[in-house]
């Protein structure tokens, strides 16, 4: 530390210390920077989660189109009429032969199928000839904003698996 004269006001000089300028950060810029660093760390949590959560819908739904196709497989290969069903109330749905498979939680699903094939008012399925065809319809799997849709043509048995946007 340096020392300066000082005048006082009898004519008198004293020294008194320099201050220099801090090394560092103040207190307010620290602040500063936690809170951005907060904001920047919430952008990419939930940037994350919803990419994880979409990720996970879309694998539902291309299980849900295996199951189809599989039990459409087992009707053409089999030479008998096959059905794949869907319980609402229980949240799963099952191909000929294989075990029950439940949805995931918060997901909504939907089924659009002929009305021969409902067996409750929350329960039905969709049914596959041993030509290929189909009894049609639809199942949507849909979480928050986000929905998919597994198309069952009702012609040719066709299943096929889009996206809605802007729901």
């Amino acid at each position: 530390m340096t020392c300066l004269p000082i005048r006082t006001r009898a004519g008198m000089s004293r020294r008194t210390p320099r201050r220099r300028a801090a090394a560092g950060f103040s207190l307010l810029e620290m602040m500063a920077v936690m809170v951005l660093i907060a904001i920047a760390i919430t952008v990419a949590s939930f940037t994350v989660t919803n990419s994880l959560n979409s990720a996970k819908l879309q694998a539902v739904s291309r299980d849900l189109v295996a199951a189809l196709r599989y039990t459409r497989g087992q009707a053409i290969v089999k030479g008998e009429q096959k059905t794949l069903d869907v319980d609402l109330d229980a949240m799963t749905y099952q191909a000929p032969n294989k075990d029950a498979v439940k949805f995931p939680d918060k997901v909504e699903i939907k089924l659009l199928t002929a009305q021969s094939e409902l067996t409750t008012g929350r329960a039905g399925g969709i049914r596959f000839y041993p030509d290929g065809s189909s009894t049609g319809g639809h199942i949507s799997v849909i979480a928050g904003e986000r929905e998919w849709r597994v198309n069952v043509g009702w012609l040719t048995g066709e299943v096929s698996l889009e996206e809605i946007k802007g729901r």
